[in-house]
């Protein structure tokens, strides 16, 4: 009778503490229908937020690493789809790119200067790519970071110079972002390199070049399509 009551009083005070009727059994050895008995009158305890992860990672998990498993394999595949990369497809690649994430001349303020500006290291390294195919030697290249003042700007500039296979001394001065406080800023951790930019010297006919060819690509899209389905 001593250890019975023991045990009862072992039960509720567990239970007071929030261990539901799995935790007492695993801890006491007793049965389920008698740490029922013992303390129902007490409340259900309220889940931990550790015990709702659990749960949730025991009913979700599964799905999330098929899920994940999916992305990666259709990923994979894709990636093997395209193949060697020809010098006419990186040139139209890079044509595309350059006027997607590139400055632009606009009547009202004359930029005919090939000045690129991009945050994706992979985005970088084509472009890098695409101008070496154009036969713009790296001499020309001035290269600098655009981050944020709060961030590791020497770090961010040992990152570009390896993507972009320049040593980080031919870097010119970081452009630095003053910190506003109102702003909810995302990218703070580690991953977070800023944007590199790239200007080419003497490049207003390079940039008057750059873009004919994306007028010339827009105007094969306006002309009719005989033949395709």
């Amino acid at each position: 009778m001593r250890a019975k009551t023991e045990q009862r009083e072992a039960a509720r005070r567990l239970r007071a503490q929030g261990r539901t009727y799995d935790e007492i059994q695993a801890e006491l050895g007793v049965s389920k229908s008698s740490i029922s008995l013992w303390v129902r009158d007490l409340p259900a305890p309220r889940p931990s937020q550790e015990r709702m992860r659990k749960a949730s990672e025991a009913r979700w998990g599964p799905l999330r690493r098929q899920r994940e498993e999916e992305r990666r394999a259709t990923k994979a595949a894709a990636a093997a789809e395209i193949g060697p990369m020809s010098d006419d497809r990186l040139f139209l690649i890079g044509v595309a790119l350059y006027w997607a994430e590139g400055c632009k001349d606009k009547p009202y303020d004359r930029r005919e200067k090939a000045t690129f500006i991009n945050s994706d290291p992979g985005v970088v390294l084509v472009y890098l790519a695409w101008l070496r195919m154009l036969g713009v030697s790296e001499e020309r290249w001035r290269l600098r970071v655009s981050i944020h003042e709060s961030a590791d700007v020497s770090g961010a500039e040992h990152f570009w110079s390896e993507v972009a296979g320049v040593p980080v001394e031919r870097f010119q001065r970081a452009t630095l972002k003053r910190h506003n406080p109102k702003t909810v800023r995302k990218n703070v951790d580690e991953r977070y390199r800023g944007c590199l930019v790239v200007s080419v010297l003497s490049s207003a006919e390079l940039y008057r070049r750059i873009e004919g060819w994306w007028i010339g690509i827009v105007d094969t899209q306006r002309r009719p399509h005989s033949g395709r389905v």
